[in-house]
Formats: structure tokens, C-alpha cells, sequence
């Protein structure tokens, strides 16, 4: 009889837990799409560039499509330390009253404003060509298997962005991530659209 007590408590705080989780199978899902889909993206369009394409610059000021995927890459190494400390951080779930919505940082991906990459982000040139995209592609992946597989409700925690100390939670993080190489999936297409660029007819 203890037992079946146990079983049944058990139960009914695993169902319980379910029904409180903010993060949902659908955004979980939604964010391991995205993170694939912008993967697969970036290695249809630079995997079979020579090397002169991979270092091609627009201008003497501008970033080469090598140096785009390389600061890429190194936004992923940033992307999981936020990740990492945020799904250990205690659950703030309230701080969904307060933040700022999904919508927010969706517009971050379609917008035109140029950013400046922080020093931590900036591509060194030292990795060649198609280096650049073993060097993200094994990042991601382990971005995805994380996404895919974590217990963590991903819309109960939180980091505090230097912006006006705005919280903003996991899930919404990971739009930024995925949502960083789309933005930087146009300027690869402008580059290889310029005329100047080697190989075109």
C-alpha cells in the first residue's frame, strides 16, 4: 500500500512538473529546427568555395566570407557559456511578466542595422577557408544535441543583458543564436553577389 502511495505521488508531481513547464515540446522543437536549418544554410552556401571565394574581401574594411563564418563560430562558444549559465541559474519564471516578448528579438533577424562585433567575437583571419565551417559545424552540433535532448525549462531562466539590465530567457536566446546566422547568411550572399567576386560569370 505504501508503495502505490509512492507511486502515485511520484505521478502526480512528474505530471504536475509537465503542466508548469514554460518552455513547451513545440518551442523545443521549434528551437532544434532552427538551429539546423540555419546550420545546414551556412554549409549549402560556403562548402564548396575555393579558397580565393572563401577569402574574398568587398572592400580592404570588410569581412571576408572565411571571417563571417569564423565570427559565427565564435559566437557559438559565446552562445553556450550564456546557455550553460543560464539553465543553471535559479528559475525566475515570474520574470516572463516583465521581459520583453519573443518578438523582440525575432525583428533582431530581419533587421538591417549594422552591428559592431564585440572584441571577443571579432574573426582573426588566422583560420583558412573551409576550416572556418568545421569550426562552427562541430559547435552547433553540440548546440543541438544540448537543445534536443535538455530537461532544463528554458523560458524559467534568465540572464540580464547589458541593455537597460533587461531579462531575457533562455529560449529567447536561442533565437538569437540561430537568428545571428541568418543575419549573417545575407551578407554572404551580398558578398558573393559583388562583382568582383572571384568565379563569376
Amino acid at each position: 500500500m505504501k508503495q502505490m502511495i509512492s507511486f502515485l505521488f511520484l505521478l502526480t508531481t512528474v505530471s504536475a512538473q509537465a503542466q508548469s513547464r514554460l518552455w513547451t515540446a513545440a518551442d523545443q522543437k521549434y528551437t532544434v529546427e532552427n538551429l539546423k536549418r540555419t546550420r545546414d544554410e551556412l554549409i549549402r552556401e560556403t562548402e564548396n568555395l575555393t579558397d580565393a571565394q572563401w577569402h574574398f574581401h568587398e572592400t580592404p574594411g570588410r569581412w571576408s566570407i572565411a571571417e563571417v563564418v569564423e565570427h559565427l563560430a565564435l559566437w557559438e562558444i559565446i552562445w553556450a557559456r550564456e546557455i550553460s549559465i543560464g539553465a543553471r541559474s535559479k528559475p525566475q519564471p515570474e520574470l516572463n511578466q516583465t521581459s520583453r516578448p519573443d518578438s523582440y528579438y525575432t525583428n533582431f533577424i530581419m533587421e538591417d542595422t549594422p552591428h559592431k562585433a564585440p572584441d571577443i567575437a571579432k574573426p582573426t583571419g588566422f583560420i583558412r577557408g573551409k576550416d572556418n565551417l568545421t569550426f562552427f559545424k562541430r559547435l552547433r552540433d553540440q548546440a543541438i544535441g544540448y537543445a534536443d535532448t535538455t530537461k532544463t525549462d528554458m523560458r524559467a531562466h534568465f540572464e540580464f543583458t547589458a541593455a537597460g539590465n533587461s531579462p531575457r530567457n533562455m529560449h529567447q536566446v536561442y533565437i538569437y543564436q540561430w537568428g545571428h546566422v541568418d543575419r549573417h547568411l545575407r551578407q554572404i550572399r551580398k558578398v558573393k553577389a559583388h562583382p568582383g567576386y572571384p568565379g563569376k560569370l
